[in-house]
C-alpha cells in the first residue's frame, strides 16, 4: 500500500520560487512586488507569501524603499564591493578546501567544465550557466557543509548583478583564471589554489568597478568634496 505523501510545506515553496525568480532575473533588481501580485504570480495565498517576504528581506534580495515599498534589491556601489570582499574570502576558502577533499571524479568533472568553455563564448545564456555550474561544483568540492552555505548565499545574492563575463573580452580571461584554478587543484596545492581562486575573484571586482565607472553608476565628486550620496550598483 503506498504511503500518503507529506503535506506540501507552502511557506518554503513560496520561498524557493521567489528567490529563484530573483536568482534567474525574472523578478529583476529594482522591480517593485506587492503580495498580491506574487501570490497571483506563483499561484498561493498572501500568507506563505509573507512569510516568503520576510526570509528574503532578512537575506537582503528584497527591501522596502521610501515611497516605493517592496522592491528587489538593487545592490549600491558599497554593497557591490563589500560582496566582492566576501567572494574572495570565501571562493579562497573553498578552493583550498577542494583542493585537500575534492574527489578525483569532481575533478574530472570541473575540467571537463572548463575545457567547454570557450564553446560558450559567443551565448551569454549558455555562458552564465556554464559559470554558474563551475562555481556550484568547487563549493560542493570543499566537502564543508557551513561553507557552502555562506557560498549559496552569496551566490544568490550576487545573482542581483548583471553578467559581465560578455563584456570585454571577461569571457577569455575568466577562463584563463579558471584554468590556474583548476591546475592548483590538480596538484592538490590548496594555498596556490586559494591564492588563484582569491586572484579570479579580484579580476571580476575590477571589471565590475569599470563597468560601473563606464556605466555613470559611481558619485563623482570634486577633490575634496564627499560625494552626495551612494551610487546604484
Amino acid at each position: 500500500m503506498d504511503r500518503p505523501s507529506a503535506p506540501r510545506d507552502l511557506g518554503q515553496d513560496a520561498y524557493d520560487r521567489i528567490r529563484a525568480a530573483i536568482r534567474d532575473g525574472t523578478l529583476a533588481p529594482g522591480l517593485r512586488l506587492t503580495e498580491t501580485d506574487l501570490a497571483a504570480r506563483f499561484g498561493v495565498s498572501r500568507t506563505p507569501v509573507r512569510g516568503a517576504i520576510a526570509r528574503l528581506e532578512a537575506e537582503g534580495l528584497l527591501t522596502h524603499e521610501p515611497r516605493r515599498g517592496l522592491t528587489v534589491t538593487r545592490p549600491d556601489h558599497a554593497g557591490v564591493m563589500e560582496l566582492y570582499v566576501m567572494r574572495e574570502i570565501l571562493e579562497g576558502a573553498a578552493a583550498r578546501l577542494a583542493a585537500q577533499h575534492a574527489t578525483e571524479a569532481e575533478l574530472a568533472a570541473m575540467a571537463e567544465i572548463v575545457e567547454g568553455e570557450p564553446a560558450a563564448f559567443g551565448h551569454p545564456g549558455q555562458l552564465a550557466e556554464v559559470n554558474q555550474r563551475l562555481h556550484g561544483l568547487l563549493y560542493l568540492s570543499a566537502h564543508n557543509r557551513y561553507l557552502l552555505r555562506s557560498l549559496e548565499q552569496l551566490s544568490a545574492t550576487m545573482a542581483l548583478l548583471p553578467s559581465l563575463l560578455t563584456l570585454d573580452g571577461r569571457a577569455e580571461a575568466a577562463h584563463a583564471e579558471h584554468r590556474a584554478v583548476l591546475a592548483a587543484l590538480q596538484r592538490r596545492d590548496g594555498a596556490a589554489a586559494e591564492a588563484a581562486a582569491r586572484a579570479h575573484a579580484r579580476s571580476a571586482q575590477r571589471h565590475r568597478l569599470a563597468w560601473l565607472l563606464r556605466a555613470g553608476e559611481l558619485p563623482v565628486a570634486a577633490p575634496g568634496t564627499p560625494p552626495e550620496g551612494p551610487a546604484r550598483g
